[in-house]
C-alpha cells in the first residue's frame, strides 16, 4: 500500500509542484479575507480545474467558512480536499459480464493509445485474464509493429490486418479469433484519429458496429485515452468522441509527464465520465486504476 501511495505521489509530481504546490502554500496561516477567495479562484482555474468547477468549490467553501465560523484559510485545508474528493468517481467496477469483454480503445493521434493497450494487457494479465490485443490502426505501421513487440514480451497473442486495411474487417476478424480463442478480455487498439475530421470519426462509427456484429452487445467498453499533458484541450475531443460512440470511461495518459492534472476534475464535471486509469509512468505496472483519495492526496502532500 506505501509502495502505490509512492507511485501516486511520484506521478503527480509536477502536478503537485507547479499548480498544486501553490494551493498548498496558499492554505497556510493567513486570515480569511474577501480577497482570499479571489485569489482561490485564480489558483484553481491556473490548475486547470475548469471554470464552471472552480466557482463551484468556490461557492462551497465560502458556505462552509460562514456555518463553521472559520477565520483562518489553514482550516479550509481539510474540506478543500474533502470537497475535491467529492467531485470525483470512486474506484471504478472493471469487472464485466460478458465473456469475452471487448474494450475498444479510442483517442486522438499521439494520445498515448497503442502503449495504453498494452498496458492494460498487463493490468489484465496480472488478474489472471486471458487476453487477446487485436491492432485495428491499420493505417500507422508502427503502431502494429509496437504492440506486435508488446504482445511477444507479454506473451499475450495479437491479431492484425494489413497496411491501409479496414479498421472494421481486422475488428470482426480479432472478435471471432478470440471468442474461439476463449479469452477474457479483447482489447481494440483503433487508429488516432482528429475528432474534427468527419470522414474519420464516421470511420470509428463503423468499427463500433462491426464489433456489435461480431458479437452482440459489443464492445462492452469504450474507453477514450486522453494526453494528460493537453490539459483543458482534451476536453472537446472527448466531447466529439462521446457523440460519435458511446463512450463508457476515460484513461489519463502522461500523467505523471503533465502538470495538468487538474483536468480531472473539468473532466467529471464537464463530460460526467469516470476516469478508470491513469498513467503514472512509463513501465507496465504504471498505468493504475484511478484512485480518487490517492490522487487528492498526492497533489496537495509530498
Amino acid at each position: 500500500m506505501v509502495d502505490l501511495l509512492k507511485k501516486w505521489r511520484d506521478g503527480l509530481a509536477r502536478t503537485r509542484n507547479v499548480t498544486f504546490g501553490r494551493l498548498a502554500a496558499f492554505l497556510g496561516t493567513s486570515e480569511i479575507k474577501d480577497t482570499t477567495w479571489e485569489d482561490l479562484e485564480a489558483i484553481l482555474i491556473q490548475a486547470d480545474i475548469g471554470i464552471e468547477t472552480s466557482l463551484a468549490i468556490i461557492e462551497a467553501c465560502r458556505e462552509h467558512v460562514l456555518k463553521e465560523g472559520l477565520t483562518k484559510t489553514e482550516q479550509l485545508s481539510q474540506f478543500l480536499k474533502h470537497e475535491l474528493i467529492n467531485r470525483l468517481d470512486p474506484a471504478p467496477d472493471l469487472v464485466f459480464n460478458s465473456i469475452p469483454a471487448v474494450i475498444l480503445l479510442v483517442g486522438v493521434n499521439g494520445s498515448g493509445k497503442t502503449t495504453t493497450a498494452a498496458k492494460l494487457a498487463y493490468w489484465f494479465k496480472q488478474q489472471n485474464k486471458k487476453v487477446l490485443l487485436v491492432a485495428a490502426d491499420t493505417y500507422r505501421a508502427a503502431a502494429v509493429d509496437q504492440l506486435r513487440i508488446w504482445s511477444e514480451r507479454l506473451e499475450v497473442p495479437l491479431i492484425s490486418g494489413q497496411q491501409n486495411g479496414d479498421p472494421g474487417a481486422v475488428t470482426y476478424d480479432g472478435i471471432t479469433s478470440g471468442i474461439a480463442r476463449g479469452v477474457d478480455v479483447i482489447l481494440i487498439d483503433t487508429a488516432g484519429r482528429l475528432h474534427t475530421r468527419f470522414n474519420l470519426m464516421e470511420e470509428i462509427k463503423k468499427v463500433y458496429r462491426v464489433a456489435n456484429k461480431a458479437k452482440p452487445g459489443a464492445p462492452h467498453a469504450c474507453w477514450l485515452v486522453l494526453d494528460a499533458t493537453t490539459g483543458q484541450n482534451a476536453l472537446q475531443q472527448a466531447r466529439a468522441f462521446k457523440e460519435a460512440v458511446n463512450i463508457s470511461g476515460i484513461i489519463l495518459a502522461k500523467l505523471d509527464s503533465s502538470a495538468k492534472g487538474g483536468m480531472a476534475f473539468a473532466v467529471k464535471e464537464q463530460l460526467d465520465l469516470p476516469i478508470l486509469f491513469a498513467g503514472l509512468g512509463e513501465k507496465m505496472e504504471d498505468l493504475q486504476v484511478f484512485d480518487r483519495d490517492s490522487f487528492v492526496e498526492s497533489i496537495f502532500n509530498s
